[in-house]
């Protein structure tokens, strides 16, 4: 082992960042504990520091006191978790982030406009959970083209699709091919709803794909985009693994290899690369090289509880 290929960008993106500065911003005016409903993003490391300074994350309101403060993870919630909310008199922070909430606002316009819809997306997700959970009748969800293939609607002439944000590029446009072919007068978004920073970061994954004999992707095993970095990758026939830190690198991975290539998912933090490329450079990598596609600049304004002057 030679060479090491920094893929960028990596890492956070603009909605992973909000998301935790609005709970650390959150902890220093409010103070702990500050409730958080669903890991606010999928990451081990940045939810376990978290919550050694306060943070209590529960899975459904019922675990938050009647009257407190409770964040929204960037995955957003469905409209019958902000009910239940209000029903409680819970000081709601709303995290979700600002490409998924173009999602809903999506899902409820078509619906307002009496389109039946479709989801593409991943069965269990908490993002998938929230846009469905945006309205209670005519909403299909599909993850594979026999999925399209097997679906019953009521008017094929009046339909309508939005996806979740951190597909794969290439699986979203299998299904949205799909749906075109069997529901030709399908509406859709203007383009699909993957995010800028996973089209990226997949971008990345393309361009390390030249150069490399191993790629690691450092992220948390239910890290959606993670994962499909992962696939991505493996579909270039190049063997690729997602690990959680450099712990779970395996001597037998590196055997043979020359260069390695590292990437992160959208909520692994910096930090996890540094300590991955310290490790390999222990192990007798002498080089270095950050391998960028594009330049990120994007950034997403703060929710008004937290930037209104003398709010408390």
């Amino acid at each position: 082992m030679k060479k090491i290929y920094l893929g960028n960008p990596r890492g956070f993106c603009a909605g992973v960042d909000r998301a935790i500065e609005i709970v650390e911003l959150s902890l220093k005016r409010y103070g702990a504990p500050i409730y958080v409903r669903h890991e606010i993003v999928h990451s081990r490391h940045v939810v376990d520091s978290l919550r050694e300074r306060g943070a209590v994350f529960v899975e459904e309101l019922d675990k938050v006191p009647d009257g407190a403060l409770v964040i929204f993870s960037a995955h957003g919630v469905a409209k019958e978790v902000w009910q239940d909310a209000k029903r409680r008199n819970l000081k709601v922070i709303d995290a979700t982030c600002p490409l998924v909430i173009k999602v809903h606002n999506e899902v409820n316009r078509d619906h307002t406009n009496d389109y039946e819809l479709i989801l593409i997306g991943h069965a269990g997700h908490p993002e998938v959970v929230g846009t469905l959970g945006q309205i209670q009748d005519k909403f299909h969800l599909v993850s594979s083209v026999e999925d399209v293939e097997n679906l019953h609607v009521e008017s094929a002439d009046h339909l309508s699709y939005v996806t979740q944000t951190t597909l794969s590029v290439d699986e979203c446009r299998e299904i949205v091919e799909a749906l075109h072919r069997r529901f030709p007068g399908i509406k859709g978004p203007h383009q699909e709803d993957i995010c800028y920073a996973t089209q990226n970061r997949q971008n990345v994954i393309k361009e390390l794909a030249k150069f490399v004999d191993l790629i690691l992707v450092i992220g948390s095993p239910n890290s959606s985009n993670s994962n499909r970095l992962r696939e991505l990758a493996e579909s270039f026939a190049i063997p690729s693994y997602l690990i959680d830190s450099y712990k779970d690198i395996q001597h037998e991975w590196l055997k043979g290899v020359e260069a390695i290539g590292i990437t992160a998912g959208a909520s692994a933090p910096e930090i996890l690369v540094t300590e991955a490329v310290s490790y390999l450079k222990g192990l007798g990598a002498s080089e270095v090289e950050e391998l960028t596609v594009v330049e990120e600049d994007v950034e997403f304004l703060l929710p008004k509880e937290l930037i209104m002057p003398g709010h408390k």
